[in-house]
């Protein structure tokens, strides 16, 4: 299901639905129990009460014992800024030196309360093992308030819900916001501490920064960008956070960025008080305009009508490489139909709705009701600030009163696309590690510019403001490990190799090697260096095939998905719990760190195999330029230019952002996981979705 688990994480939500998001302030008052079941062997029970939201334990009650109509009358306030989360309650029975019973549960669903009004409710206990087992009542008072005034309740139909959501996909303008630091935050742990991350909101758009770890000046040093349409308004919500594990976050202050008081063009250096607690936020924020991005019927192609085409064929050519660098050049998508959908619905059918996203950029088509083989025939145009971006389209199901289901999705590197050419693609996973049913058709132009595709290669790649948490998996751990092992595996087999010539194994090829290292070492230069590498570009390029190290890669892929299991054991201590939670944010890094690794090894490798033969041209002419310059320039003063520049660059801009341009190149290169993802599935002949069609119509 799509955005399940989190519908309303920090990250942009892509769901079917409007998701309640702002500040809310959530009073709770547990007042008492009513006939509960019997837990223990005296006929009676020692309850206490548990409440969570979005998986963390936000309160928990008093243990009353030996009581089956505990009375409570405990208090608590929560800050809760997603009203789409349920309050999930669920009550024990506590046991001394053993494992507490579990006597029931139930959920609110805080999207359905009044607010600003104290609502007297009755929850019945349930327990999904035992459906029909009566397990006695809680009695609570909830208050919901809005963290802002003066409140608007907003309550449009499904209709107005559909027309503001479209009209936000039309931007007027970018919002570049650099986060640097914090300043003087306020402690929230016990140590004295806390480990801060800070929330971005404007409009229906998310983003959050990372978490810096134990500290109350944190440096973040992130910069993202944020849409500015005519819906979302010009104020920016910033809500600081302190990251706790097992349980939900801290809530530390709030502020708000006016954009309408900014001038445009303009990097604005701000210093942000926090509303509610000390401490500010240092931000450089930048207002620029946006190239409109739009929806339209097959009727209204840009790219079709011969002048505007050639409008934009010259906005693009070689004599504007150096104005507006961040334009790189522009995409057109034709959405045309899709066959053989998965049916998500009882009745058998679906309700297919495409949603398209590039980076950041997310449109979607209209909603085509109770058919499996749709066809939208919308065109699509965006805007191309990174020529090495992958165009995710995916096929979700409509649900009226619940998250979208998905049904299918391709990822398609902007590299790949063939103007002009109308292609099936073969829908896959949500993973995109192998099929799903159905099949897409899409037609795809893009223009642009070749030398600001380059000079972009080199410098931070944008990152997407919803990214999913990296979750515990053993078959990702697996897969990591295979992978790293798998290049070290190639460096010992070319060091065996070496060897074997020091060895005189092979006669022939030792003589060899042994003449090339007396020619090499009595004449070595520093720009053979480069020199080399470019030769093996060269080599690979005319001599190699990627036919083995495609199967190769696609053998190594494929794994069986196990569902994860999203049950805690309720039961357990809490000491253990906080040393589950502790074991598995050390897995999750091994994890990440193992895939980092790999990547970036098999990035090197794709780049000297021309998987991506954009970047080795580039690599071939960085290289050659390289070569040259070490031949016709002394080394010293190479260095010299490099070192001054360094040691310079913090003076020159005391809030530049740190990048290393090798990194940042290779992080535009596809790993393997990501070439597996990226290639078109083959249709069977024998499976075509249209001879399914005609024999089954929809």
């Amino acid at each position: 299901m799509w955005g399940a688990g989190s519908p309303c994480s920090s990250r942009v939500s892509l769901d079917g639905s409007i998701q309640n998001m702002g500040l809310y302030k959530l009073e709770l008052e547990l007042k008492r129990g009513r006939h509960l079941a019997v837990r223990d062997r005296g006929g009676s029970s020692d309850p206490y009460v548990k409440f969570k939201i979005a998986g963390k334990e936000v309160f928990r009650s008093k243990t009353i014992h030996k009581n089956l109509n505990p009375v409570w009358n405990e208090r608590t306030t929560l800050v809760v800024d997603c009203l789409s989360e349920p309050l999930y309650i669920k009550v024990f029975d506590y046991d001394f030196g053993l494992l507490d019973d579990f006597m029931g549960s139930a959920h609110l669903h805080l999207e359905s309360l009044e607010q600003q009004r104290t609502i007297p409710v009755n929850l019945e206990l349930t327990d999904s093992q035992h459906p029909d087992q009566d397990l006695g009542s809680l009695e609570l008072n909830v208050t919901l308030t809005p963290k802002h005034s003066p409140v608007e309740e907003r309550r449009d139909s499904t209709q107005q819900q559909s027309e503001r959501r479209r009209k936000s996909l039309f931007w007027r303008g970018i919002v570049s916001i650099a986060l640097i630091e914090g300043r003087d935050l306020t402690p929230m742990d016990p140590n004295g501490l806390s480990d801060p991350y800070v929330k971005f909101k404007l409009g229906h758009q998310k983003y959050r920064s990372k978490t810096v770890p134990k500290s109350l000046s944190p440096q973040w040093r992130e910069q993202f960008d944020l849409h500015l349409s005519e819906e979302t308004g010009g104020e920016v919500e910033i809500t600081v956070w302190d990251r706790d594990t097992g349980r939900r976050d801290d809530f530390i202050g709030r502020c708000q960025l006016d954009l309408s008081t900014l001038t445009k063009e303009q990097t604005h250096h701000l210093q942000l008080p926090l509303e509610e607690s000390r401490g500010l936020l240092v931000l450089l924020v930048t207002l620029t305009a946006s190239a409109h991005v739009s929806i339209s019927d097959l009727t209204i192609t840009p790219l079709d009508d011969p002048l505007e085409r050639k409008e934009i064929a010259r906005r693009y050519s070689l004599l504007r490489s150096f104005s507006s660098l961040k334009d790189v050049g522009v995409v057109q998508v034709k959405v045309m139909r899709a066959e053989g959908l998965m049916a998500a619905d009882v009745t058998g059918k679906s309700d297919p709705f495409c949603v398209l996203e590039l980076n950041n950029d997310r449109l979607q088509t209209h909603t085509v009701y109770k058919n499996l083989n749709p066809e939208w025939n919308k065109v699509f145009t965006f805007n191309v600030k990174d020529i090495h971006s992958v165009l995710e389209v995916t096929v979700l199901d409509e649900d009226r009163d619940r998250s979208a289901d998905f049904l299918g999705r391709v990822a398609i590197p902007l590299l790949q696309i063939r103007n002009g050419e109308q292609k099936s693609y073969v829908l896959k996973n949500k993973e995109l590690s192998g099929p799903s049913k159905g099949v897409i058709y899409l037609e795809m132009d893009v223009i642009y510019n070749t030398v600001k595709a380059a000079l972009r290669s080199v410098v931070p790649a944008e990152q997407k403001y919803m990214e999913e948490e990296p979750k515990v998996s053993k078959q990702l751990l697996q897969q990591n490990f295979n992978r790293v092992k798998r290049c070290i595996m190639v460096l010992i087999s070319y060091g065996a190799y070496i060897n074997s010539c020091f060895e005189w194994e092979s006669t022939q090829r030792s003589i060899t090697s042994f003449l090339l290292f007396v020619v090499g070492v009595w004449n070595f230069e520093l720009y053979m260096l480069p020199l080399a590498l470019l030769l093996l570009l060269l080599w690979n390029f005319f001599c190699s095939s990627n036919e083995t190290s495609e199967t190769t890669m696609e053998a190594m892929f494929e794994w069986d998905e196990d569902e994860d299991d999203k049950e805690d054991k309720e039961s357990e201590h809490r000491g253990l719990l906080e040393k589950l939670y502790a074991i598995q944010d050390v897995f999750v890094s091994v994890q990440s760190a193992l895939d980092e690794v790999a990547s970036h090894a098999e990035r090197v490798k794709n780049t000297v195999n021309w998987t991506v033969p954009f970047l080795s041209w580039l690599a071939v002419t960085a290289l050659g330029a390289a070569s040259a310059l070490l031949y016709l320039v002394p080394l010293r003063y190479v260095v010299l230019v490099w070192g001054v520049n360094k040691f310079t660059k913090k003076l020159r801009n005391p809030f530049a952002i740190n990048n290393n341009e090798l990194l940042d190149f290779l992080s535009r290169v596809p790993s393997d996981v990501q070439v597996v993802q990226y290639r078109e599935l083959k249709l069977d002949p024998g499976q075509s979705p249209s001879k399914r069609g005609r024999t089954n119509p929809s």
